[in-house]
């Protein structure tokens, strides 16, 4: 590497890199539980010479997003976006129990990698976008460019009353927090470039019929065999979407998966099926169709079997009833500067694919900000007893991404 982007790279604290990251997964922050590592955040960016102006601004009680600015007016301008809420732990102190991985809230180094919940996702990425901006002011410069970074509350799903997207929606809203020339959301790529997400949709179904006593099945009406039909007529439906919906060359075949179903438990006739989907929506599908297709299929069982079925759509994000797709061409300037920079840095080609995910990067395409997910960590480990991050990986991408900033921004003196 040379110049003034690799100068900045070279910038980059090992150390302390990893430090904030170790600090950051020792504050709990299980949505909707996110203020003690908001205030930690603005701690971490009041404390550096790097950035202007940072605040915490709450979108609701208790519920706060962390907003910050640096560099100049001169550069193309620039997005840094990530979540402060984790999922929850339960499953972690289960697993691990007894051993020195117990607490999810005490960061571990085994094998140089950094285990702890919120490790990957997605604490070391906004420790990435810190740690790259503090980097320009250890050589006495700035992005010629304006850097914006949004750390948003409520991104994560599973706990009640929370996980849509709060934090992302008001920032989004916000007019005062400006535009930008291109944008990363840093949730775990494995240092991949991630152009593509699919969207996505789940939907909550109740069909109701009669409990009967189990010797006269007669004066009931069994829910659960309409349930038995429903699941049938879900799962032709998903063969049928892998057959006629175009596969995405990143994201893969559009399907429908059931993820619960339950009925009965008593002697009788059971009166009631409770089952649970989610959808993935593939760029150039629609969510509106989807939902209709699902209600229809739900309509035709009520009608055959003589219950009465609801469909909730329990997850809305920057859709109705969900989550909507979405894609930047793989030749954007901002994509060919980043696989650059990741060149530069690792030698090695960038890779190009698809989050098998969904996450908020829609919200900022709404408000003409292309973009794309960048970070480390495997999202595979994620969401289990398993989430860690190499560190070795950590430092690489967080010089990568001060590799890029200097690259898309520019650099100036501070």
């Amino acid at each position: 590497m040379s110049g003034s982007a690799a100068l900045v790279a070279d910038a980059v604290d090992p150390d302390a890199v990893v430090e904030l990251v170790r600090q950051a997964v020792r504050i709990p922050s299980v949505t909707p539980n996110e203020s003690e590592v908001a205030r930690w955040a603005l701690g971490r960016l009041n404390e550096s010479r790097a950035f202007h102006a940072a605040e915490l601004v709450e979108c609701a009680p208790g519920r706060p997003n962390v907003y910050a600015s640096a560099g100049g007016t001169s550069g193309r301008s620039l997005l840094l976006a990530g979540h402060l809420d984790t999922v929850a732990v339960d499953d972690w102190v289960q697993h691990w129990d007894g051993t020195e991985r117990a607490d999810p809230f005490e960061p571990c180094v085994i094998d140089n990698e950094i285990w702890g919940r919120g490790a990957a996702d997605q604490k070391s990425g906004i420790c990435a976008i810190i740690e790259a901006l503090r980097a320009f002011g250890r050589v006495g410069m700035q992005p010629a460019g304006a850097v914006s970074t949004w750390f948003v509350c409520d991104e994560e799903s599973g706990q009640p009353g929370s996980g849509v997207s709060l934090g992302m929606r008001t920032a989004a809203s916000s007019s005062s927090k400006g535009a930008a020339d291109f944008a990363i959301y840093t949730e775990p790529t494995t240092s991949a470039i991630y152009t593509a997400q699919m969207g996505f949709l789940i939907a909550d179904i109740v069909c109701t019929g009669r409990s009967a006593y189990f010797g006269r099945p007669e004066l009931g009406v069994d829910a659960l065999k309409a349930g038995h039909s429903l699941l049938s007529r879900l799962w032709e439906l998903s063969d049928e979407l892998r057959a006629t919906v175009p596969a995405h060359e990143l994201l893969g075949e559009a399907f429908l998966l059931v993820t619960s179903a339950s009925s009965g438990g008593n002697i009788a006739v059971p009166g009631r099926f409770d089952l649970s989907l989610i959808r993935k929506i593939n760029p150039g599908e629609s969510l509106d169709a989807a939902a209709e297709q699902i209600r229809s299929v739900v309509a035709e069982v009520a009608a055959e079997h003589s219950v009465e079925c609801s469909v909730d759509f329990s997850a809305p994000r920057d859709h109705a009833v969900g989550g909507t797709p979405d894609e930047v061409p793989a030749d954007h300037p901002g994509v060919a500067a980043l696989a650059g920079s990741i060149a530069a840095v690792t030698g090695e080609q960038a890779r190009i694919e698809g989050a098998p995910y969904w996450s908020e990067k829609p919200f900022l395409r709404d408000l003409g900000i292309p973009g794309v997910y960048f970070a480390p960590g495997d999202i595979s480990h994620c969401h289990t007893p398993f989430e860690r991050v190499a560190i070795d990986e950590l430092v690489t991408a967080t010089r990568t991404l001060a590799h890029f900033i200097a690259e898309w921004c520019g650099v100036e003196d501070s």
